[in-house]
Order: C-alpha cells, then structure tokens, then sequence
C-alpha cells in the first residue's frame, strides 16, 4: 500500500512550483516532521483554490462542523494557505517552497534543517533551474539606477512598496536556519516583506510583524549596507520582497555553484566596469554574491555569473561600476500577478 507522506509528496509535486522526489526519499522525512497522518490526508484534499470548510468536507464526505477547525490548526502550524472572503476563512493548497518552509521560519529544528540542506539543492535543480518561471526575480537596487534607464515600476522596491496597503515583516528563513546550526551570517534577520492576503497569513500566524512603508524603505536601506541582493516575487504585483544574501539563501547558494548564474535568473540588467574610472580597489569583489567580478588591473564583470542586482555600483567611489540593459528586446517583463506566475510554472512542467 502507497504511504500516506508519499501520496502527499505526489500531490505537492503537481502543485505548480514542484515537490520533486529523491533516491534517499529526504522529501518524505520532512513531511513526517511536518504532517500528522491526519494533516496529510487533508491537505492532498486541496488544490490552489480556495475554498470554504464546507466545500471541502463535501469533497470528503466529513462534517464541516468538525473540518473546520482542523483547517484552521493546519493553517496555524504553516501546512496550508489561509484567506478571508467576507469575513469567511477559505483554504487552499501552499506550495512546498515558497509557502510551507517558509511557514516554519518561528519553528525550525536542527533535524529539520539538516533534511531541508539535504533536500534544497535537489529541488533547485529539479523544479527551480530546470524550467524558465522563477517564482522570485531580481531587481537592481535604487541606487544603481541611473537616469538614462527606463526601470519599470515593478522594478524598484521602493515602488513596489509604494503601492501597498498592507507590509508585514518577518525573519528570514536562510539566515535563521543557518544560525540554527552555527553557520549565521549576522546580517539583516527581520528582511523579508510581505504584501496583501500573504501579510494578513503572516500576520494572523505570528510570523512576522506590521510594518509602514517608511519602515519598509528603511529596511531596504538596511539590506544595501549589508549587500542583499533584492528578490521580489516574480509577478508585476508581487506578493513579497525577499533581501538575500549568496551565504545563507537557498536560491543564490545554489545559483552561485552553476557555471552561468545569469542564464538560471529573471534580471534586464549586467553590470560593466570602466577600465578607465577603476582603480582595482576590489571593494565590488565583495560586495558581489555571484562572484562574477574579478580584478586585476582593473575590475571585470563575467555577465555569464552577473545576476544585475547592482550591489556593486554604488560603493564604487570612483562611478567605474554600472548597471547596463542586458538587451532591450530582451528585456523582461514578470507576469501580471501570482496568479498569472502558478499557472506559467505549470505549463513549464507540464501540468495543464
């Protein structure tokens, strides 16, 4: 008989962003750290809809009264997607990554995290790297941005979070599981903001806090001086803003081991060097997550490795870094919402 957490890997596998399978069945640990035998039967029970608790009780011919609030616990502990609708809870499928590990960012352990280390770098390269829907991309930040640049307004952070109502704040995943095992990088900790149904998720389960917009540019502000690369959700109205660093996030930790980072990324932008304005001073070196620059008489960019997130140009005291339009037929434009992004992900992999 097929096990409950394998039925389960199965159904996550063909929500759009993929749960891939390994040899060492890791996958499947995982879901038994996560999931009562209980949870596990449900949440096969729920797709990326959401529904009302007597939609899905009639699907599973139980009383809503008593699903009702096993919903709402499985909501709680980060399983599934919780949304209101007229005052009304609905429920829904969450994808595994994003969605479900970044649900246990206040409940991780040392077990957990070592399967999740075990398990990413497959994932990445099964659901992520394999196919041409991102669901983050990458955005220059501000200050790299010139004025001869046409930058659309989904790509700034400071006008994503402009046009929002409702900011919430929370710990970043990475950096707090890598501090979990002593591998901390100490950079910004509270660095990922989320927007719309998502903040209230976040905020209603305590995973993070409300913020205003100035406290939300502040952060950005912060997440330059310690050199985060800027990965919004890769729509045009993305429902968060991830600040990551190349030592503890998961997608630039594992970008940084291909060969061409830039070919696996959602970016317009590579940086260049003025030979003439550089002095070798080497400071973009480390500012670089990709390492894509190397110096010696003066810097050079690899725009095989360069992402464009512009985290060099703006501690170049001599103005010798720049961001430059990778091509401008070829420029890139996210979908229109997230709704938009699941279902391009899904046709990448082949499920509609």
């Amino acid at each position: 008989m097929t096990d409950i957490y394998e039925k389960l890997a199965r159904h996550l596998d063909h929500l759009p962003a993929g749960f891939p399978a390994t040899e060492s069945g890791v996958e499947l640990r995982i879901l038994r750290r996560l999931f009562s035998e209980e949870e596990a039967g449900i949440a096969m029970q729920l797709t990326m809809r959401a529904e009302t608790p007597a939609d899905i009780a009639r699907k599973m011919d139980r009383d809503a009264g008593g699903l009702a609030p096993v919903l709402e616990k499985m909501a709680r502990k980060g399983l599934i997607f919780r949304s209101k609708k007229d005052g009304q809870a609905r429920y829904s499928a969450a994808q595994f990554v994003v969605g479900i590990w970044e649900y246990h960012v206040n409940d991780l352990s040392e077990d957990l995290v070592r399967d999740m280390n075990e398990y990413i770098p497959h994932l990445i390269k099964k659901s992520w790297i394999k196919h041409p829907t991102k669901q983050l991309r990458v955005v220059p930040v501000t200050q790299s941005v010139s004025a001869e640049m046409k930058v659309m307004p989904y790509e700034q952070a400071e006008e994503i979070i402009s046009s929002q109502s409702k900011i919430v704040v929370a710990p970043c995943i990475c950096r707090r599981e890598h501090e979990l095992i002593g591998e901390g990088c100490g950079k910004l900790m509270e660095a990922c903001l989320i927007f719309g149904a998502s903040a209230y998720y976040y905020e209603e389960n305590n995973l993070g806090r409300t913020i205003t917009q100035d406290e939300a540019r502040e952060i950005i502000n912060q997440g330059l001086s310690d050199g985060l690369v800027l990965q919004p959700g890769n729509s045009r109205k993305p429902s968060n803003i991830c600040l990551c660093c190349g030592c503890c996030c998961q997608i630039l930790k594992n970008l940084k081991t291909l060969e061409k980072p830039a070919k696996a990324v959602s970016t317009s932008w590579v940086a260049a060097a003025d030979e003439d304005l550089c002095t070798a001073c080497s400071v973009c070196v480390d500012r670089c997550q990709m390492d894509a620059i190397t110096v010696d008489d003066h810097a050079r960019v690899d725009p095989d490795r360069c992402i464009g997130c512009g985290l060099c140009v703006p501690t170049c005291e001599y103005d010798a870094m720049a961001l430059h339009e990778i091509d401008a037929d070829k420029h890139y434009v996210p979908p229109r919402n997230t709704v938009a992004t699941y279902l391009n992900l899904a046709r990448d992999r082949g499920l509609i």
